[in-house]
């Protein structure tokens, strides 16, 4: 079945009728036309349930003047997009600024050019499709980085070239405890409902601590605390583990369905985190690139999940150092993990001093 294809809506405000119906008849073969006489009529039709695609306004008008109306119009997010182009007697170089100043993205002098008129709306409205165009592709790919990530580089803050750069960070990773059988049994399509569902608890704890979810690797994320910002080392490192406390803690809520899917076994985590220097950045190809976090420190987090016990978070040394009075931990028998020649101490976090 063909869908209907509307042409563009255009809003003409000009308190001449006479203007307004020269203006209909260079626009009204292409497009749907709406007119209003004043600028206080223009603004209730722009309140209506169906926006203008583009506005154009005279400037001297009574009682409102258009420089007025674009003003109101830009001050809204309901119509701030709406491209607002000023068709107007006042020619002077200051009057153009002036009307560009307040919103509009063009400026058309009386009397008008039929074909000028018509070039700069299409114009406009081929800008504006694009813009529009270009804000959906970046949602759709803003999903696959992470939303601290992609703020960071709107900013400016993050460069988006192949380049590096040493950063002190808390690392945490979290895993789901005997995964890898589970899967083996579990329908794909059950399996991937269960641990989603899971992940966008995990994302959420996250967020919530102004940590940075750096990947997915199967069942375990990878999270990073102090880029793209930082509260500094020791807040950054208590916030880590803030974080690993409450995914414990969201635990319980995702038990019933877990286990309906898991055959009754049990939904189980082991965290790891480790603190220490970074190198951070963009790792990979012109072509294909990916904003991450590497080093010692990196290992030395994947290592002491790896090695945690179940429903146990573990913390290096060097977290401890940072976190220390905040909360009940346990020193543990030293140990020895893959890539690292030396013991190392850890401790089991139970919870935050003065929690009950």
């Amino acid at each position: 079945m063909s869908t209907i294809e509307f042409k563009p809506l255009i809003l003409l405000v000009d308190d001449a009728p006479e203007n307004l119906a020269v203006l209909s008849g260079v626009l009204e073969d292409n497009y749907r036309i709406k007119v209003a006489t004043s600028g206080a009529k223009g603004l209730r039709i722009c309140e209506g349930p169906v926006l203008p695609d583009l506005i154009l306004l005279d400037v001297m008008m009574p009682e409102m003047d258009g420089l007025e109306v674009c003003r109101l119009l830009k001050g809204s997010s309901r119509t701030r997009d709406i491209p607002v182009i000023f068709v107007t007697a006042m020619s002077d170089a200051q009057d153009e600024a002036h009307g560009l100043a307040v919103g509009a993205v063009d400026y058309i002098t009386k009397p008008i050019s039929p074909a000028v008129v018509r070039q700069r709306v299409r114009l406009h409205l081929e800008l504006k499709r694009a813009r529009q165009s270009l804000e959906r592709l970046g949602r759709h790919y803003q999903s696959y980085i992470s939303v601290e990530v992609a703020s960071s580089i709107q900013r400016g803050e993050t460069p988006s070239g192949l380049i590096s750069r040493k950063r002190p960070l808390t690392v945490l990773f979290v895993d789901i405890v005997g995964f890898t059988a589970l899967s083996d049994r579990v329908h794909p399509a059950m399996m991937t409902e269960l641990l989603n569902g899971y992940f966008e608890v995990m994302s959420e704890v996250v967020s919530r601590h102004h940590g940075t979810l750096d990947k997915f690797i199967g069942d375990a994320c990878m999270v990073v605390f102090g880029d793209p910002a930082t509260l500094g080392s020791e807040q950054d490192a208590i916030a880590a583990v803030r974080a690993a406390l409450d995914m414990m803690a969201a635990v319980p809520a995702l038990q019933h369905d877990w286990m309906a899917i898991s055959g009754g076994e049990p939904l189980r985590l082991h965290i790891g985190v480790a603190s220490g220097p970074c190198i951070v950045g963009n790792f990979g190809s012109k072509r294909q690139m990916t904003y991450t976090a590497l080093g010692a420190t990196v290992n030395l987090a994947s290592r002491l999940e790896n090695v945690a016990a179940s429903d146990t978070v573990l913390i290096a040394e060097e977290t401890l150092k940072l976190v220390e009075g905040q909360f009940h931990c346990q020193p543990q028998a030293p140990i020895h993990v893959k890539g690292i020649d030396r013991p190392l101490n850890t401790h089991i976090v139970t919870g935050a001093l003065g929690d009950p």
